[in-house]
C-alpha cells in the first residue's frame, strides 16, 4: 500500500515538473499579420465562432469521411483473405461494397453531391 502512495506521487510530481518546465521553457507566440489571418477555411480567428455554416459544406464533408472510412475498412479485407474461406470473403467484400453504393445513390439523389446550388 505504502509503495502504490509512493509511486502515485511519484508519478504526480514528475508530471507536474513537466508541465512547468514546458510552460517555463515554451517560445511565446508571435501574433503578426500572417498568423492572425483567416487559414483556409476563411474564418477569422478574432471572430466569434458562433457564426453560420454552410450545411452544404458539412455534407460534402461527411461525403468525403464515409469514403476515407470505406477505404479503411476496405485495405484490411484483402489482407485477411488467406485466413477465411473464399465464399466468406467475396460475400462480405461484395456486401459491403453494395452498402456503400447505395449510400452514394442516396446521397445522389437528395443532390448533396451536387457543388453548385
Amino acid at each position: 500500500m505504502n509503495m502504490m502512495i509512493m509511486s502515485i506521487t511519484l508519478s504526480m510530481l514528475i508530471s507536474i515538473l513537466l508541465a512547468v518546465m514546458a510552460t517555463l521553457f515554451s517560445k511565446k507566440p508571435v501574433l503578426d499579420r500572417e498568423k492572425a489571418s483567416p487559414f483556409e477555411c476563411g474564418f477569422d480567428p478574432k471572430d466569434t465562432s458562433r457564426l453560420p455554416f454552410s450545411i452544404r459544406f458539412f455534407l460534402i464533408a461527411i461525403v468525403f469521411l464515409i469514403f476515407d472510412i470505406e477505404i479503411a475498412i476496405l485495405l484490411p479485407i484483402s489482407i485477411i483473405s488467406s485466413s477465411i474461406p473464399p465464399l466468406m470473403w467475396a460475400t462480405t467484400s461484395f456486401l459491403f461494397l453494395i452498402l456503400v453504393t447505395l449510400g452514394l445513390f442516396y446521397e445522389w439523389i437528395e443532390s448533396t453531391l451536387d457543388w453548385i446550388t
